[in-house]
């Protein structure tokens, strides 16, 4: 069934990336990707709709909607399912369970991570899923550079229904 048929052909047109730090706060990219440099660079790319979830951060921007431009902006959802559904690219903090569920729903991700962050296995984690050409990454200070140069039609599916894959994976990563 093509869902696409039954939204109007002005939804139909808009991509939308989702923004996502999970369960916890990571204000420096919800700063980062509300920076107006960003927001061109998006609007630039095609993107006309900007859903963030952003936790328990600080940093709240308000919800702005606009001819060309909307911004969501929500604390927490029981799923992020939808929105990761019905989004072209997903921007995420390295979370494991973040990563997983975006990329079994087979849509592009950026991870982007958090460099603050003492131990970062999430960095480790984000490196390799980008050595498998499952996902780009970032930090906040090369968000608009990867943006404006990342290919998302090089990257491969990565292999749905397989989270002992992904545990041993992580296993490996953390070093445990």
């Amino acid at each position: 069934a093509c869902s696409a048929a039954s939204s109007s052909s002005a939804v139909a047109a808009m991509k939308t990336a989702f923004v996502t730090v999970g369960t916890t706060s990571f204000d420096d990219l919800i700063v980062a990707v509300t920076a107006p440099e960003t927001l061109q660079v998006l609007q630039d790319l095609g993107y006309s709709r900007l859903v963030l979830q952003i936790g328990r951060g600080t940093v709240a921007p308000d919800s702005v909607g606009t001819q060309t431009f909307t911004l969501e902006v929500y604390r927490y959802k029981d799923s992020l399912l939808k929105d990761i559904q019905e989004a072209d690219l997903v921007i995420s903090h390295a979370g494991a369970g973040s990563c997983l569920e975006v990329l079994e729903a087979g849509k592009p991700l950026l991870v982007v991570v958090n460099d603050m962050l003492m131990n970062n296995h999430q960095l480790e984690l984000a490196r390799q899923l980008h050595r498998d050409g499952h996902l780009f990454y970032c930090t906040c200070r090369t968000l608009v550079k990867t943006l404006q140069t990342m290919d998302v039609s090089t990257l491969k599916p990565f292999p749905p229904g397989q989270p002992e894959k992904f545990a041993a994976f992580l296993d490996k990563v953390v070093g445990i």
